[in-house]
Order: structure tokens, then sequence, then C-alpha cells
């Protein structure tokens, strides 16, 4: 990817000499040729560009590190540096941003689900640099899959003030690949239309959230499809978790299709990991620094391991932000060699805030996902229902929407999930198959990965699942 495929106006930003010195970084690190004297410097010089920046730029950073002397700060002394937070970034509004509105290239806001929209506007340093992981990430998928050619994608977006239609649209003309927008959950197409198209214009690949590789499927076959026959050979996923266990279940479902993680990231961070061939999440080490901290007390644990990710910007862009705690959990591990991608390997466990207590242990979603979903096939979908039991434990029942041609392993299915879920959490658990799920299944992550699949009836239901209910009809697959 070069400068000249970013819109705008790049020259009144900077962006040609910055990517004059950008650009041999990125490639090198694509090639798996930079070296830890190359990081050590690219790093060190754009932190020390990125707080002159705000500091300078942003009111919010010229008050947070005031008295701080950024000209010493380095990658290694960063942690000493205070946190950038969620309430932060609601509280201060414009003033985190590193100039105006105007000066940007297009404006976004977060969705707003559980607390204010925070303005997320993007530069044209912002577009280059986070696109460029995306493009350099589909380019070796579809390399893999399809040769030479170029399949005909189709984005399945959450709303237009997301960033999601303009970068898979920017990527895919990259690319020179066709893609159309076929929302189902706006009221200008809807599922009956979404399914249409992709028949008519034999659309092979689909971006969208986890959630809704299930939703499509669930309402193909309202429509009398035959999943068999439609052309989705690939599910590029992204939005919320999705475990190996969740994959494995969805290929179930579509015979011909394969899921992959394609991007981890948000309105506020960008573009942060970027899927492989082999399922693989790899950061986009360029444009960040990585620090993984306790959930619980903010202490620094490294830059490898599991914890909670905080983020540093290294792009001067219009929001860059520094300390930023994500609320997500996930594990870092070096890349192997030789892998499909370059940058260590991310894998997301879960929102910290999306932890269950249940029975004798504290449950990542990740873990409660795969203990649910592990062996299972021809599932189209689920819901985790807890209760308190009479002697004051838990009682956990676990609601499944299965094919018709999986029922005959429903015994089975119920005996292990119930086997797995009683070994990590020490819970009794009862499987109840039922044709229609609660329609807050289906929301999937756009309030909250646990708003949409677990129901904890252990006391009053919190925000999150009260905004969940009241949105789950823009999800019904009748649309």
């Amino acid at each position: 990817m070069s400068a000249a495929t970013v819109s705008g106006s790049p020259a009144a930003t900077g962006l040609p000499a910055f990517w004059a010195a950008y650009e041999p970084v990125l490639e090198a690190f694509h090639r798996g040729e930079m070296t830890d004297e190359g990081w050590s410097r690219w790093q060190s010089e754009r932190l020390t560009s990125v707080l002159r920046h705000v500091t300078a730029r942003s009111p919010f950073y010229r008050r947070h590190l005031a008295g701080v002397d950024i000209e010493q700060v380095t990658p290694q002394n960063l942690p000493s540096l205070p946190f950038t937070t969620k309430e932060d970034l609601r509280r201060e509004m414009y003033d985190v941003l590193s100039g105006s509105p105007a000066e940007a290239s297009v404006f976004y806001e977060t969705t707003g689900t559980t607390g204010a929209s925070t303005p997320c506007p993007r530069g044209v340093k912002d577009i280059a640099t986070s696109n460029a992981a995306v493009e350099e990430s589909w380019r070796r998928l579809f390399q893999a899959h399809f040769g030479d050619r170029m399949p005909v994608v189709g984005l399945m977006g959450p709303s237009e003030l997301y960033a999601f239609g303009d970068v898979f649209t920017a990527v895919t003309a990259a690319l020179g690949a066709c893609h159309v927008k076929i929302w189902p959950e706006s009221p200008r197409v809807g599922f009956k239309k979404a399914l249409r198209l992709i028949e008519e214009l034999g659309v092979e690949v689909i971006v969208c959230a986890p959630a809704l590789c299930l939703s499509l499927a669930k309402a193909a076959l309202h429509y009398g499809y035959d999943l068999s026959k439609l052309p989705v050979k690939m599910f590029l996923v992204l939005g919320e978790i999705c475990t190996a266990e969740f994959s494995a279940n969805v290929s179930s479902v579509w015979p011909h299709a394969e899921v992959y993680p394609t991007l981890y990231g948000s309105q506020e961070s960008l573009c942060i990991a970027t899927g492989s061939a082999t399922g693989d999440l790899h950061l986009s080490q360029p444009n960040y620094l990585f620090e993984l901290v306790d959930p619980d007390t903010g202490e620094f644990l490294g830059t490898t391991g599991e914890g909670e990710l905080v983020l540093t910007m290294l792009v001067d862009g219009i929001k860059p932000l520094i300390r930023y705690r994500t609320g997500d959990l996930v594990r870092i591990t070096p890349a192997t060699p030789g892998a499909a991608l370059p940058g260590p390997v991310v894998e997301v466990v879960g929102r910290s805030s999306d932890r269950i207590q249940l029975g004798e242990s504290v449950l990542h979603p990740a873990e409660l996902e795969s203990a649910v979903l592990d062996g299972v096939r021809g599932c189209l979908g689920y819901q985790v229902v807890i209760d308190r039991a009479p002697d004051g434990g838990d009682e956990v029942t676990v609601r499944m929407d299965i094919l018709p041609r999986a029922h005959a392993q429903r015994a089975a299915v119920s005996a292990s999930v119930a086997a797995r879920l009683r070994e990590r959490a020490g819970v009794e658990v009862s499987i109840s198959v039922e044709a229609e799920l609660d329609p807050v299944t289906n929301t999937g992550s756009f309030v909250s990965w646990k708003a949409a699949r677990v129901l904890d009836n252990r006391g009053p239901l919190d925000t999150s699942v009260l905004v969940a209910r009241q949105v789950a009809h823009r999800y019904a697959i009748t649309s």
C-alpha cells in the first residue's frame, strides 16, 4: 500500500514525509526482516513524536501529562505514565483529540450503547497505517484460498457511523476485489434481500460479527435456501470473541465455508491486529506499543502472557491514545518462525467486565464458549442461563438451537457440555434444545458478548442486558 491510495489532502497533513519513514518499516515488518535494533529505534522515535504531538495539540493530554518530561519517556519506562481510560474519553470528548474534526478525513463515533458516544475522527495518517495492516492480511489470505483471482466480498457492518464499511471498502478497492454492502440489520436491506444478493452475485466471502454467521444460516433456512448450494466459502469475523470451537461449529452449519478472525480493534484504537490463514490474529506492530496489566489492580505484567491489553499509539494522527486501557483480556505470544503473518499473536479471551463468577470459578467469555461448543456441530445459537439453586449454589441451563440433522447427537452433546461445565466450575448443568432462542442472542457484541449469551438471574439485570434487549428486534431473521 502506498500513501497515494489514501483519499484526502495528504500534503496538508504531512503524510508524504511521514510515509517516507513509515513505508520502509512496514515493508521490512511484512518481510519479517525487522531487527530488535530496528524496532527499538522506530518505537523510541515514534513514541517521542506522539508525546510531543498530544501535549501540544490535545487539551486533555496537556493536562493529563502535565509535569512529565516527555523527552525522557521511553518504551521501557512508559508504564510510569498514567492510564487513559474509557471514562476519560467519555468525560473529555473532543478535548482528547489532537486537532479539530475539520482536520480529519472522516468522522466516526462509538456506538454509545452503554455510555455517551465518543468522537473518533480519522486523518489520512490514521487511515493509511491502519488499513495497510488489513490489506496485507487479506492479500495473503485470499492468495492462499483463491489463488490469483479475487472473490466477491459481502460486507455486513453494524452501522453507518462505524468505520467498518469505509475500511473494507478501501481494502477491497486496493486489492481489486468487488464488494457489496449487504447489511441485514438495515431496514433498507434485511435478511431476505441479503440472501438474494449473496446467491445472485456469487458472494464467496462475508465480513461480519461471529453471531451473524449463525443468524444468516437460520435466516437462509427460514427462507428455504439450501446452505450447501449458497456460494459462501469464507466468513471473516470481527467485533467479538471467536473461539476455535465456535468456528468449527459454523463450518458444520455452512458446509463449504471456513471461519477466520479478520480484525481485532475498535473505533478508538483502530486496527490492533489482523487475521491469517492459520486462524491467528497478529498484532500491528509498527503502529502501537503493547502492554499487559492486571485487570483489577492495573499492575504492569509485561508484553507477553495474559492480562488486560493497554495500547500506546505510534502514529501522530487525530486521536492518538497514550496507555489506553482497552478493557480486553488477551493472551500475547511470539509468532512462530515462518508464520503466515508477522507480529506477535494475540488471542482475545473477552472483556474484563464480561468475566463470570460461576460456581467455584471465574470464567472468561472464551472459556465459557469453549466449554459449551467443544465438539458441538450444527448449533444455530446458544444461551447460558444461570439461576440460584435452593441450596444457594448455581444452577445452569444451556439453551441450544440445533439443526434437525444434528438431533441424533442430542444426548451425547448434552452429556459432554454438562461434564465440561461441571469440571470447570463445579456446577450442575441441564441442556434445553429449543427451536427459538431468546432474541437477545442475535445481538452478538453490539452491546456485549455477555449480554447476548448469558442470562444471569441471580440478581437484577445490568444496563448492558437491558440495552441489548431494547435493540434485539433489529436482528430478527424475518426482516
